[in-house]
């Protein structure tokens, strides 16, 4: 129809490759979205539609500036009856939809591959009620965690979860992609953390879980099937979830390294001595520090090392804590563990997080960035990076590795001054396989996106990915939840 605007298809802007360019993918036969259609969301939510190229842009376009779709629509809905309506006229008209958050993701997932419907959560940023004898706070998914965190602290609790992202990132995304991040190590996982939640299926049909119980053993742990689908299953509308005390003391240290074995051996000597008050364990090699400094004028508190520690202990009584902290440094210092470190100060705790937290911002001023987010059994984990440094050579501008050492998380990035076929072919399939040679996950927190969700058979038997490709049958039959993500596509 002439009124709706048209995808220019790979004839757009080339500052992003389309992904269907890039990656030669085939669009499924969903219907094409017509004046009709647009009409009818106008009508469900009036000002709450977009449709101008120029409007419609910056969510056809990831963060990383990687992938890009070519949608025509945006759609924000305020409450999950839209929601409802817009999935159930969806499903009839056979109109497949992208769901996005915070659109921070890193592997593909939050943006469309061809001209889906993009359901933005942005409006849906409403909490709903927050207990402060449990510490259960029930959201919309749309709320910003940045916003969540400054709520919960003047209640003096604190969210589950830290990430870089968290000025961007939508607590529904991060239940979609099971994010992990900073504090995991200390609070767990947003598997453990996540009471209940709110979804609507592709069909429209409301599924209610959003329970602010801690215990519930009545029958299938249906929220479970959500957390991690990367908006494939389902559209996750409200959250319910665990969260903990503000903690009174909380101490960071800086330190320098001269090899990854003294990283881990440091390590090791930190959990058995500081226990129950340690909080974050990361790491990161020197390259990255160089590349934080450079680009965005960020000092380190120490310097001169290969590999750098990040250590945050929090807990309920400074004394005790600085006291425990106190005498790790001693003994790690005495031992040759670490050559140099420093204890933040108030004022520099935000500093020395902060240059673990945007590395991922640095890397990005390098060109074009590959990224692998792997888990890894923990004495493993450098030697991916060193083994990818001699595969490569000088093909790559930049190969680093940082992580959540306490939970066996390593980010592997791969800079190159702009995105090179021949140079993807080097790294994969060969960190994949790398990978499952030591038994570890090819995604440990980012999930699988568009980008990595051929290679799931690294990670997973083929009988689960069976069963899981099951599921998507039957929750979404049509399949027009986030097509093209997460599960292989069919032969």
């Amino acid at each position: 129809s002439p009124g709706v605007p048209r995808c220019r298809g790979c004839a757009g802007s080339r500052e992003v490759v389309p992904t269907c360019e890039r990656y030669a993918v085939r669009r499924l036969p969903f219907a094409r979205l017509e004046d009709g259609d647009v009409a009818f969301f106008e009508r469900l939510m009036p000002g709450r539609v977009v449709t101008g190229e120029e409007e419609v842009k910056p969510f056809n376009v990831d963060w990383l500036k990687s992938v890009r779709g070519c949608s025509q629509l945006v759609l924000k809905p305020q409450t999950t009856a839209e929601v409802v309506q817009v999935l159930r006229y969806c499903h009839e008209r056979n109109l497949a939809v992208n769901p996005q958050g915070g659109n921070t993701g890193l592997v593909g997932g939050s943006v469309p591959v061809f001209d889906e419907i993009i359901l933005s959560t942005a409006l849906m940023n409403q909490i709903i009620s927050f207990d402060k004898v449990s510490g259960i706070l029930v959201c919309q998914a749309g709320c910003v965690l940045e916003r969540l965190s400054e709520f919960l602290e003047k209640q003096g609790f604190i969210m589950p979860l830290d990430l870089g992202a968290k000025g961007s990132c939508h607590i529904g995304g991060n239940v979609a992609t099971n994010a992990g991040g900073l504090r995991l190590l200390r609070y767990g996982s947003l598997r453990g953390t996540v009471l209940g939640l709110e979804v609507v299926l592709a069909d429209g049909l409301t599924l209610d879980c959003l329970t602010s119980l801690r215990k519930d053993n009545t029958g299938y742990d249906l929220k479970q099937l959500f957390i991690g689908s990367e908006g494939t299953l389902g559209v996750i509308t409200a959250v319910s979830i665990l969260c903990p005390q503000k903690p009174k003391a909380v101490n960071v240290a800086f330190l320098g390294c001269q090899s990854f074995a003294k990283v881990l051996e440091t390590f090791t000597t930190c959990r058995a001595m500081l226990g129950e008050i340690l909080s974050a364990y990361e790491f990161m090699d020197e390259k990255c520090m160089e590349l934080v400094e450079r680009h965005l004028k960020l000092s380190r508190p120490v310097a001169g090392s290969p590999f750098y520690v990040l250590i945050e202990t929090s807990g309920s009584n400074s004394t005790h804590d600085e006291e425990k902290l106190n005498n790790f440094l001693e003994r790690a210092m005495a031992s040759g563990l670490v050559t140099d470190g420093t204890v933040a100060t108030d004022n520099s705790k935000i500093k020395a997080s902060c240059l673990r937290e945007r590395i991922t911002e640095a890397l990005t001023h390098e060109g074009y960035v590959y990224k692998y987010d792997i888990s890894l059994p923990v004495g493993k984990l450098y030697d991916l990076v060193t083994d990818m440094r001699d595969r490569l050579g000088q093909s790559a501008k930049n190969v680093v590795g940082y992580g959540h050492l306490g939970d066996g998380n390593l980010h592997l990035n791969i800079t190159a001054e702009s995105y090179s076929h021949s140079l993807l072919d080097a790294i994969e399939p060969f960190v994949y396989e790398w990978t499952a040679k030591c038994s570890g996950s090819i995604s440990a927190e980012h999930g699988l996106g568009f980008k990595k969700k051929q290679f799931i058979h690294y990670s997973k038997p083929s009988e689960a990915v069976m069963l899981m490709q099951q599921f998507k049958a039957m929750l979404d039959p049509k399949g027009i939840l986030n097509p093209y993500k997460t599960l292989p596509s069919a032969p």
